[in-house]
């Protein structure tokens, strides 16, 4: 039999027979990575179309309109904060961050889908990754960007937090490099360099895609300076395929380390209920399953408006929902390991923190998230749920609430610290709400722009991948048949 090693999930189980033998993988349509009759120029068309000869449609209008105008809220609320400072908030003693932090870590956590599917699914060559990872990719520079402005924000002063940054000032000011604070600061900054330079380096034969179809000369120049000159030579792939590589293995220990820094924010505090090892691994998975879950939030709709069902085939959807179902279950175990925690080290505090949680005046949250967070998302072990619409959608959004109330629970619950004299009441005010809702007008307003200005979907990597499968599958129909033996 011939050597099939390097066709990823080339056999699968379940599309297995009585017989012993196996269907590959890319000739079952339930798990092709692409629909039937997409050829090189088709997917060249269908995407590059969108872009340069698809006309505007109310709908993009409407949404971008509704997205541009909380990107408006977004701009009045800093406007505001920075007249008024931090004090029209919420935060108060003991809850001193608030909503910035908890929209912060969630805003955080939303960008690591995109790390994950471009860097490690490319490292381990999973060739279902081709049609998400540029959607993934934006949406992680985009979150990036919302997440950054609130310890901005938060410091009182923003034009003055380049005093975090390691410069010799005739103050003799210089950074404690001990607080996990500041780790942030180098965490998110990298974090954003490397995910614009990795993202934007996948766009380049694109653009160059985009320059040699476009008409109007505008176009031409624009797609044509941001190409850099790309020609598609053998030395130009050279050098593009190392640089990407490059990147993909500077990213993937980024996955790891962004958000277990983020976790160390409460894990290095002596604080009752933040003082656990648990934190930086399950922060991660919470990372990605949120991530994960905004990711299908919006592709779902994308894929429904624009018609691409053929290169966001079902396969996508179930193996996306397989990875959710995995983080959940990650997930809950950390939940499961906070109780044990609390009750196991016989500590006062800890315990009466714990109880505070899950019974105390934010009770509600914490069985909001449990249901959010573990009960609804077990429906993701049935495969009509995985590969559904409707039901997938619901539970993306579903999931990405839960995510949310996790952060609110970590760290409003907190108002009940060691003197009862200092117990407190956390509530949210409306500019609160304004600046975080706000943030999902700048989120949206730049998804909408990349809809329509850049390829959704990496053409060259969905050549490609047509390519290899087309050759296999025409390799496997005239010397070798349909099924592949199973070696017992």
């Amino acid at each position: 039999m011939a050597d099939r090693s390097h066709i990823k999930g080339s056999l699968d189980a379940g599309s297995g027979s009585s017989s012993g033998k196996l269907t590959p993988s890319y000739l079952d349509p339930d798990y092709r990575v692409f629909g039937d009759g997409m050829t090189y120029k088709s997917v060249t068309d269908k995407v590059t179309d969108i872009v340069l000869k698809l006309k505007t449609s109310k709908g993009w209008w409407l949404g971008f309109g509704i997205s541009f105008m909380a990107l408006q809220v977004l701009v009045i609320s800093i406007i505001y904060l920075l007249i008024k400072g931090p004090g029209i908030w919420g935060v108060n003693n003991p809850s001193m961050w608030g909503f910035a932090i908890i929209n912060f870590v969630w805003w955080i956590g939303i960008g690591h889908a995109g790390t994950l599917i471009s860097a490690i699914l490319l490292l381990v060559q999973q060739d279902w990754r081709t049609s998400i990872n540029r959607f993934a990719e934006a949406m992680t520079v985009f979150a990036v960007m919302c997440a950054g402005l609130f310890p901005l924000l938060h410091v009182g002063r923003p034009w003055l937090a380049y005093w975090m940054l390691p410069y010799p000032s005739t103050m003799g000011i210089w950074p404690q490099f001990r607080s996990p604070l500041l780790w942030d600061v180098f965490a998110i900054s990298t974090y954003l360099t490397v995910s614009v330079l990795f993202w934007y380096l996948g766009l380049v034969p694109d653009l160059a895609t985009l320059r040699d179809r476009a008409v109007k000369k505008a176009k031409k120049v624009i797609y044509g300076f941001l190409a850099l000159g790309w020609r598609g030579s053998a030395k130009h792939w050279d050098r593009f395929t190392t640089a990407y590589l490059i990147l993909a293995g500077l990213s993937t220990p980024l996955v790891l380390s962004v958000h277990s820094i983020v976790s160390l924010d409460f894990a290095v505090s002596n604080l009752p209920g933040w003082h656990t090892t648990i934190f930086p691994p399950y922060f991660v998975a919470g990372a990605v399953y949120s991530g994960f879950a905004m990711v299908l939030t919006v592709m779902i709709p994308v894929r429904h408006v624009f018609g691409l069902h053929d290169i966001l085939t079902l396969r996508h959807l179930n193996n996306m929902s397989k990875v959710m179902l995995a983080m959940g279950l990650v997930v809950a175990y950390g939940y499961a390991m906070e109780a044990f925690f609390a009750f196991y080290s016989g500590g006062q505090y800890e315990i009466q923190a714990f109880q505070n949680r899950v019974f105390g005046p934010y009770g509600w949250s914490y069985w909001a998230l449990i249901l959010c967070n573990v009960a609804i998302p077990q429906l993701l072990w049935f495969r009509r749920f995985r590969v559904t619409l409707v039901p997938l959608w619901m539970i993306s959004n579903i999931i990405n609430i839960g995510m949310w109330l996790e952060r609110y629970v970590i760290v409003i619950t907190l108002t009940r610290d060691f003197m009862t004299s200092s117990w407190g009441y956390y509530v949210p005010t409306i500019w609160d709400w304004s600046l975080y809702l706000g943030t999902f007008g700048l989120f949206f307003t730049c998804t909408f722009l990349f809809i329509r200005f850049l390829p959704m979907i990496n053409v060259f990597e969905m050549r490609e991948l047509i390519h290899h499968v087309k050759h296999h599958e025409h390799h496997d129909k005239a010397g070798h048949g349909t099924e592949v033996e199973v070696s017992h």
